[in-house]
């Protein structure tokens, strides 16, 4: 019985003492800790697609789209700025990415640069047209909005994502390859092919007690 106990007691303090290494060493307990930090600084922590790039990309390739001759083409051929809907852009790489984020990002871009008339994607589009259907059925008929009176697009913008990852010796090299085009929806003419790379090195340190 009392080897039982002294076994118990060094258990305990066998225990205790890793604790105290442990927590020499940072760990045993571990702490949370968050930094609030602006939302425009670059926080890449894994070396995957990031909120960064889908706003640099974004900026990027809608302002070298809307620096090509198709643009100034079109409005002085009619008169009127070209009316332009997003697409759909593909994931084909190998992770996971939020497609809509990068999709908002070019819609932001695109609505912003003033030079173009840009107009709601399909998934809006049927939200819309459900809202007018009940105007017409409840709204008052002085505000309702009438149907048949939506602006067609005149180009699209669409394209994918893919990407390459090599690596060896816990070195990542990750390759992202964005390829957007506008096209006319009228020909099928590709009226512009925009394309952006971004490679990251991820390395691993590791650590030696």
């Amino acid at each position: 019985m009392r080897g039982s106990v002294i076994g118990d007691r060094y258990r305990v303090g066998a225990r205790a003492a890793l604790c105290l290494l442990l927590l020499g060493l940072g760990g045993c307990g571990a702490e949370t800790r968050v930094t609030r930090v602006d939302a425009g600084v670059v926080t890449d922590l894994s070396g995957r697609w990031n909120d960064t790039d889908s706003r640099m990309v974004a900026e990027a390739m809608v302002k070298e789209a809307l620096e090509y001759p198709w643009l100034n083409n079109f409005s002085q051929a009619n008169r009127r700025q070209p009316v332009v809907v997003v697409g759909t852009v593909l994931n084909n790489s190998h992770e996971h990415i939020n497609v809509q984020t990068f999709v908002t990002d070019l819609e932001r871009e695109l609505t912003n640069s003033q030079k173009v008339t840009f107009v709601a994607g399909k998934g809006e589009r049927e939200e819309v047209r459900t809202e007018r259907k009940e105007q017409a059925m409840y709204a008052r008929e002085d505000t309702q909005k009438a149907p048949g009176k939506e602006i067609g697009a005149d180009y699209m913008m669409k394209g994918t994502i893919a990407t390459i990852l090599d690596e060896a010796d816990g070195t990542k090299a990750m390759f992202y390859q964005v390829d957007l085009q506008m096209v006319d929806l009228e020909s099928n003419a590709k009226v512009w092919f925009g394309q952006k790379k971004i490679k990251k090195v991820i390395e691993k340190k590791r650590t030696i007690f």
